[in-house]
């Protein structure tokens, strides 16, 4: 029996996990790449299994984007999504506004990259793949600031730090389901269904 038809043993599963990670500081995953790669090794019986989630990676490519470093938004609503390059932080500021910042597709630099948000008088909606960690923290005066979907982190997962200041404001982070589509209004009302972690 050869090596890539044998068992995978779980020491086997969290070396592809790591290999994964590297890819996605890399360039070479989105946020929702890695997250649906991570969940193929775990479930992988084989070392042919194992080799497969990494089949398919392309070359990074770091030069084809700039770096997300400012979203801004006064007195309107400013939506950023797609293949955005996170570096170690990237800042979020809403005055009179709102603004939805997707990092489902988002590529990192940093394995542990920072978000900051400064919300006066508007909302911020921050929307990251489920299974991947979110630590959030900051301080809110006469606003919200709520967790929504599920919490379970996939192992060998980036950590986005996401640090707040509201006032008069609403900092909303949602972990969006794979595979759960439809705008931004639809992903908020399934994801309302069950209670949100208010911190």
């Amino acid at each position: 029996m050869d090596e890539i038809s044998q068992h995978a043993s779980e020491a086997d599963r969290e070396r592809a996990v790591a290999a994964l990670r590297d890819d996605l500081v890399a360039g070479r995953l989105t946020l929702d790449e890695f997250s649906e790669r991570v969940e193929l090794a775990y479930r992988a019986r084989t070392g042919e299994d194992l080799a497969a989630v990494r089949q398919g990676l392309p070359e990074p490519a770091r030069a084809r984007r700039r770096p997300t470093r400012l979203t801004a938004a006064l007195f309107a609503h400013v939506v950023r999504r797609g293949r955005l390059r996170l570096r170690r932080r990237t800042v979020a500021v809403a005055a009179f506004a709102d603004i939805d910042l997707d990092l489902r597709e988002a590529e990192m630099d940093d394995p542990e990259p920072a978000v900051v948000i400064v919300a006066l008088f508007g909302n911020v909606d921050l929307y990251v793949p489920e299974g991947i960690e979110v630590d959030v923290a900051g301080v809110t005066v006469f606003g919200h600031r709520r967790e929504w979907g599920d919490e379970a982190v996939r192992a060998g997962a980036p950590i986005v730090r996401v640090r707040t200041v509201g006032l008069f404001a609403t900092v909303d982070v949602w972990r969006v389901p794979r595979g759960l589509a439809g705008d931004y209004g639809e992903i908020m009302r399934r994801l309302e269904s069950d209670p949100p972690q208010l911190t």
